[in-house]
């Protein structure tokens, strides 16, 4: 397989990666509209990474840093290129730019009930944090 080229999203693409999730992410989120995407390509316009293959998208992963934690949203591979790298290279891409910009530690959003992706992060080096929970709040309805 040839390797995936990895780059960062422009505002051109985010339709393009709104329809991709709703194929090849688990779950949705409050943010996964046209709006909520636009901000955060316009505060951090290299965070939303994309993997194409043949000029198609493939896979996703947002790589949030703000200053002091670097955090890992998103990670999507199209169901039928799964298991063939693309996943491992948006990673090894997120963790070069958390380096790149000073980050010491990245953390991902993974649900419970997605076994599959659990397996995928293990494989990738990352672990469950037990003495952690996540707490939330809505702003907005």
């Amino acid at each position: 397989m040839t390797d995936p080229r990895i780059r960062a999203a422009v505002p051109g693409d985010l339709d393009s990666v709104l329809a991709f999730w709703r194929t090849a992410a688990e779950g949705t989120s409050i943010s996964d509209d046209r709006a909520g995407v636009e901000r955060l390509v316009d505060r951090d316009p290299e965070a939303l990474l994309l993997a194409e293959l043949d000029g198609g998208l493939v896979g996703t992963v947002i790589a949030g840093f703000d200053g002091w934690r670097c955090h890992l949203y998103r990670l999507a591979v199209h169901p039928e290129r799964r298991r063939q790298g693309i996943g491992s290279a948006l990673l090894a891409a997120a963790e070069e730019r958390f380096v790149r910009l000073g980050g010491r530690r990245a953390d991902a959003m993974v649900l419970v009930r997605n076994e599959t992706a659990q397996h995928a992060w293990r494989a990738a080096g990352y672990g469950p944090e037990e003495r952690w929970r996540r707490w939330v709040k809505p702003l907005t309805e």
